[in-house]
């Protein structure tokens, strides 16, 4: 990554940071819950037609500059965790560039079923030619040749569905040759998000949303608000920061009944760090109810 680049990436991170502690941390009144969920259940990503299980598996619960600390664990170590989730019935492996977890991701899908597996990935690209070859690395880093979703990854704009058109344009003629199978965005300000829920190109909405606001866009109000929308637009929403980047780990089952009980939600994205940390979550999901 180019100096002023990485430079401007860091900026808005830590800006995004900063704005993420405005927020209370206090537990919102909790949904009942009146029935059962599991991790492993089928669910399908608003209009994209793709089916895949309700968690998807993390690689970057803190990530940038290409390392997390999920591909921290090596390739082997990360790649057997994703392996230890397939065998309970996870399908959904949630990668980025920014996260370096490519080669770990391509190592687990030479041991599985690759068309029973939803890949997301996530570019910082924001013009055509870097997006294009984004595009074309990814597919080669993780030996695959198409990508089920593929967004725009940190958006922080107001004006991104304008501004960043010409990089759209790349991403949905790419869905159109089947290279992509759905295109969307992660945001990190409530600006952007808003600008996602009015854009009819967006199929697919990586959303920071639990019930403390640690590290969201807006408090859980607002942005519960703004996810109704993206839902009646007919969008798929995938909930991250599920466990506020590591914050609400003492409060784990009350952040994940939250999460469950707001029947908005396709999916979401947690990243475990280890077998055993993956094994408890799974269990604290079907126990929710």
């Amino acid at each position: 990554m180019r100096r002023r680049t990485f430079l401007h990436h860091a900026a808005r991170g830590i800006a995004a940071g900063l704005a993420s502690h405005i927020f209370s941390p206090r537990i919102l009144a909790l949904p009942a819950l009146n029935r059962k969920f599991s991790a492993a259940d089928s669910v399908t990503l608003g209009r994209t037609g793709l089916v895949t299980s309700r968690l998807a598996m993390g690689t970057g619960t803190v990530g940038s500059g290409h390392t997390s600390h999920q591909s921290a664990l090596g390739v082997e170590g990360l790649s057997r965790l994703l392996l230890n989730g397939y065998d309970q019935g996870l399908r959904f492996f949630d990668a980025a560039d920014s996260y370096g977890s490519h080669p770990h991701v391509a190592e687990a899908l030479q041991h599985v079923d690759r068309s029973k597996v939803t890949v997301l990935t996530k570019s910082w690209a924001r013009n055509p030619k870097e997006m294009q070859a984004d595009i074309d690395r990814f597919r080669r880093e993780l030996h695959v040749e198409y990508i089920d979703v593929f967004l725009m990854h940190c958006l922080t704009e107001g004006d991104w569905t304008t501004r960043y058109r010409p990089v759209m344009d790349v991403l949905e003629e790419a869905k159109h040759k089947g290279v992509i199978r759905a295109h969307g965005c992660s945001c990190h300000s409530i600006e952007a998000l808003r600008a996602a829920a009015a854009s009819p190109w967006v199929d697919v909405d990586l959303v920071r949303i639990n019930p403390a606001g640690a590290h969201m866009d807006a408090d859980p109000d607002t942005v519960v608000g703004v996810i109704r929308q993206m839902k009646s637009a007919g969008k798929a929403v995938i909930g991250m920061k599920i466990l506020g980047q590591g914050e609400l780990r003492d409060r784990q089952d009350e952040a994940l009944k939250f999460a469950l009980g707001l029947n908005l939600l396709d999916a979401f994205t947690i990243g475990a760090e280890s077998i055993a940390e993956q094994n408890d979550l799974l269990r604290r999901i079907s126990a929710a109810a």
